[in-house]
């Protein structure tokens, strides 16, 4: 596994490479992973949207500031993704504000398709949703959490939905965004400090 996720790091791109490549491909009229579908191209134009809007409103409190700054154990962050992906659009800012808080915390993407691998060894109710997010410590190599597809109130809110009906539909689907828009990343802020203090509880005191 060690060695699996070395290889995926050493491939992995920063933040600021990976929104580079989400724009190029915008301009490309393009997409990541194996398909390249007219579809998947709009999704990833809008994508890179909410991206930039995210990018530049998402408000971390000062609570979570403080506690993302006393996190003090270093690690790496490797995310799943892939550029058509709503939920990743919606992940990975957030994902990114909490990394730019704290040098401890370095964030690597690769996308699901070039590492089918890695990203068998993260399945999600054995499916291979993204984003996921592999929190790997710096020291030993190993996978100390991971996080994803989806923040706490999302996913509740499509496991109600799949209970009730039995799968997505696009209407639905259109809904979360809907969701996420008004959440404005504060789930996955809370989320993602709440897993910090249980790496770290010290943070918390």
């Amino acid at each position: 596994m060690n060695a699996l996720i070395l290889s995926s790091l050493e491939r992995g791109l920063s933040y600021t490479s990976y929104r580079d490549l989400m724009k190029r491909l915008v301009s490309e009229n393009s997409t990541t992973g194996l398909e390249k579908t007219k579809t998947l191209v709009n999704y990833t134009k809008l994508n890179d949207r909410r991206m930039k809007r995210l990018d530049k409103t998402i408000k971390v409190s000062e609570d979570q500031q403080k506690k993302i700054a006393e996190f003090n154990h270093p690690t790496t962050w490797l995310v799943i993704s892939e550029s058509w992906c709503g939920d990743a659009a919606q992940v990975l800012p957030a994902i990114n504000k909490i990394a730019e808080l704290n040098d401890n915390i370095d964030l690597k993407i690769v996308m699901r398709d070039e590492n089918p691998e890695l990203m068998d060894k993260f399945l999600t109710n054995g499916a291979r949703s993204v984003p996921k997010i592999i929190m790997v410590d710096n020291d030993t190599g190993d996978v100390i959490n991971t996080y994803g597809p989806r923040p706490s109130e999302a996913t509740l809110y499509v496991k109600r939905f799949k209970a009730k009906y039995g799968k997505l539909t696009p209407e639905f689907k259109e809904d979360l965004q809907h969701w996420y828009n008004k959440d404005k990343g504060q789930n996955i802020l809370q989320d993602v400090t709440e897993m910090l203090c249980k790496l770290e509880p010290s943070v918390c005191q």
